[in-house]
């Protein structure tokens, strides 16, 4: 029987608490080489594009953790699992006549996802920008992922959308790289040279 001044007493042994999360981000080695390219195939097939992805564990190694390598990897723990990934590199402003830090990929496991890994991961990097003296942190993300969108704009980032960016990759780079444009588009070719 309760007594009006008796709190009822709760069997514990059955109800399962969560263990605190801890989010840690630690510099990549090339011993993550093969969780990263695994990380790059994962964010690849999530962006529909699997197929792009050439890269091997080699690559990754010779030009993520080789002493010429210009990019920056990160790997992102929950309880001492690795859950994600960042590649970062910076590149320059001459309007600022600062460096920048340009986010080349982000990403985090689904099953960690809604965790605060990577806006802790964003965090991370635009303390590196602070602390690195740039004059601004960018990345991009394609038109059609609304979560990451809707995500970045709540954190106070703005979308670039009078900047249209392009890339010359594979054959069409080796051919301009040797003075060959037969490959140029029919919008391209009625524009005027440059002077």
């Amino acid at each position: 029987m309760l007594h009006a001044h008796q709190a009822p007493t709760l069997d514990h042994s059955t109800q399962q608490q969560n263990p605190p999360l801890t989010i840690q981000i630690r510099p990549a080695t090339a011993a993550d080489a093969p969780l990263i390219l695994n990380f790059i195939t994962e964010l690849a097939i999530y962006e529909k594009a699997e197929h792009e992805v050439v890269a091997t564990v080699q690559d990754i190694e010779a030009s993520l953790f080789s002493p010429a390598a210009t990019a920056t990897a990160l790997i992102c723990e929950m309880n001492g699992e690795p859950i994600g990934f960042c590649v970062y590199f910076f590149s320059y402003s001459t309007w600022l006549g600062k460096k920048g830090l340009y986010l080349e990929d982000l990403y985090v496991s689904p099953k960690s996802r809604g965790s605060g890994a990577g806006k802790q991961m964003l965090r991370h990097l635009a303390r590196i920008a602070c602390e690195t003296g740039c004059g601004r942190f960018e990345w991009s993300v394609l038109d059609w992922n609304a979560p990451a969108i809707g995500f970045y704009e709540s954190i106070g980032a703005s979308a670039q959308s009078e900047w249209v960016r392009y890339r010359l990759a594979g054959d069409a780079l080796r051919a301009f790289a040797e003075g060959e444009t037969s490959n140029a588009s029919p919008v391209a070719k009625n524009v005027p040279p440059a002077t």
